[in-house]
């Protein structure tokens, strides 16, 4: 009885296939954790504390509102950037933020003046924009049980980047000679990262189709992110112009409300959608003021353990929030049942328990705002472990269920959102530090002792309205979406689209070897019995003949260098071979 076939040639691509694509899931984790932080850390505005530092002729008002340009220039890029991924795929524009970072890095070392320090800030913000939106999209882009890892990881990785971006910020400023420093903190590290970036270039590159790029948003859902972002901008740079308090609050207010309004109404994906914009714009405006805010009340020439007494709680915290998702996911694939389907209007399923966890991590991170009222400030820092650990794993979980969710378009309207909310938290902690600020210079003989309690009591109270902030989101995403004409078979059509599903994804061994089809996302099959050259009319050993496979059988008639094959589209032996 004849067997078909196997080309070992084709065999031998499905395997290279399966170990690119897993160098290419190597590459990209390690691509999320190194470039990640760096995009964080050129949020924070720390010139103010080498000052001392800058040269005589130089303003410091104005190198201060220079230095704030990295954060604008961030949240005008990221929705650019997402227009852009329309066209590009993760790869070059991952490759295009970090080549951006490295050339600000590099011609920070050369600016004498506060014009040149903004352009290089705005260059750092655009690169740092570019990072956060490629890393995204090159998680999105992974397969199957990989694609979920690595969102998980990067969902970790961003909580912890925005908790510590602060630390990290000051930390190569200890015991500075140069102002400088503040456009160069990890020289090193950037330039490894553009290595990296370039390696995964040309991985991708040589991966080909094997690297598909997941649907990204089709019509103009994302261009209603953009108008909020450029009026947040905008309303960051005027408060550096010594508004009024009053005036600020309120153009701090109506940038929040305005984030939460587009995620309520804007966000596409139905319920889906919406829980993912919900949770990224509370992320980017509770996560890095809180922690900004916290990190300067316990430096040591406040009375605190410094940066040095800080580090413990921080790993602590960046532990649980690279490790909570990941077990998070582990536990909901076990719960999920098998059979898990999408709801018609384009969220999970019932009983699909990414909003389960979704609205946990929100509720822990509420905790963690709550244990920041309570056990901030510390002079040990050790209490601190307490909240930092609560805050980061809490919006590390919610990220990660709401983007395991999510198709790509929300997944990318969220992340616009989140840029546009961490501006707007920042505009809402300095309109209430200025604030506590004045009112302190309004005390008779007041002291330094006066201005330390001062930024306490507006921690405090910033961590009562950002708990609040995130139980409104936490309240809203349980609330169900309004069913738009058009929204089912929009979400419908983006989820066929996807690399992979929440209930049933594709793993990147699923190769077909027997016909060497290499990366197209089916299990291993092995042909079914081939009618033999000796049998007569009649079943496999006598009977009817069994009808081919569409497109044939490997090596055998209907495929190239097979035999005589079809007729009329109708399977026959070999005439040859009787």
């Amino acid at each position: 009885m004849a067997v078909p076939q196997i080309r070992r040639a084709w065999a031998y691509g499905s395997a290279r296939a399966v170990r690119l694509s897993l160098v290419l899931d190597l590459v990209v984790g390690f691509l999320i954790v190194l470039a990640l932080p760096l995009a964080s850390v050129t949020i924070p505005n720390t010139v103010s504390v080498v000052a001392e530092l800058l040269p005589p002729g130089v303003s410091k008002v104005d190198m201060i509102r220079a230095h704030g340009m990295a954060l604008p220039a961030l949240v005008l890029t990221v929705p650019l950037a997402v227009l852009a991924a329309r066209r590009l795929r993760a790869a070059p524009l991952l490759f295009a933020g970090l080549a951006l970072l490295t050339v600000a890095v590099a011609a920070g070392g050369y600016a004498g003046s506060a014009a040149a320090v903004g352009v290089l800030r705005a260059v750092q913000g655009a690169g740092g924009g570019l990072v956060l939106c490629g890393t995204l999209l090159a998680a999105r882009e992974r397969r199957g049980r990989a694609g979920r890892v690595l969102l998980a990881l990067w969902a970790g990785v961003l909580a912890a980047s925005l908790l510590t971006a602060q630390a990290l910020a000051l930390w190569p400023l200890d015991q500075a000679t140069s102002w400088r420093v503040t456009l160069q903190p990890y020289p090193l590290l950037t330039g490894l990262a553009l290595a990296v970036g370039a390696v995964h270039l040309v991985l991708w590159r040589m991966a080909g189709d094997a690297a598909t790029r997941p649907a990204a948003a089709g019509g103009g859902r994302l261009l209603p992110a953009v108008a909020p972002a450029v009026g947040i901008a905008g309303l960051a740079l005027g408060v550096t112009f010594d508004w009024p308090t009053a005036l600020t609050l309120a153009a701090a207010g109506a940038a929040i409300l305005a984030v939460f309004a587009l995620a309520l109404f804007g966000a596409p994906d139905g319920a889906a959608g919406r829980m993912l914009a919900l949770t990224m714009a509370v992320t980017g405006l509770v996560v890095l003021p809180t922690a900004a805010q916290t990190t300067y009340v316990e430096l040591r020439g406040v009375g605190g353990p410094g940066l040095i007494g800080l580090w413990p709680p921080f790993a602590v915290a960046v532990v649980a929030a690279l490790g909570l998702p990941l077990l998070a996911d582990r536990l909901a694939r076990r719960a999920a049942s098998p059979d898990a389907a999408e709801d018609g209007a384009g969220g999970p399923a019932a009983g699909h328990p990414a909003p389960r966890l979704l609205r946990a991590g929100l509720a822990v991170l509420v905790a963690g705002l709550a244990a920041t009222r309570l056990l901030v400030p510390d002079p040990d820092g050790l209490a601190l472990v307490v909240p930092f650990t609560l805050i980061a794993a809490g919006a590390a979980v919610a990220l990660a269920a709401a983007l395991w969710a999510a198709v790509t378009e929300a997944a990318l309207f969220g992340l616009t959102l989140g840029a546009s909310g961490v501006l707007a938290g920042f505009l809402l902690g300095t309109g209430m530090q200025i604030a506590r600020v004045r009112a302190v210079e309004r005390i008779p003989g007041y002291g330094a002792q006066e201005l330390v309690d001062g930024f306490v009591a507006t921690l405090h109270t910033w961590a009562l309205v950002a708990g609040f902030a995130v139980v409104a989101a936490l309240v809203l995403t349980a609330i169900p979406p309004r069913r738009r004409a058009g929204d089912t078979a929009a979400a419908a059509g983006a989820r066929s689209a996807e690399p992979y599903g929440v209930a049933g994804p594709t793993a990147p061994t699923d190769v077909l070897v027997a016909r060497g089809d290499g990366f197209h996302g089916t299990r291993p099959v092995v042909p079914p019995p081939s009618p033999s050259p000796e049998a007569t009319s009649g079943p496999v050993g006598g009977g009817d003949r069994p009808d081919a496979p569409r497109g044939g059988f490997p090596g055998g008639p209907g495929e190239p260098g097979g035999g005589q094959g079809r007729e009329g589209g109708e399977w026959r032996p070999d005439e040859r071979n009787g």
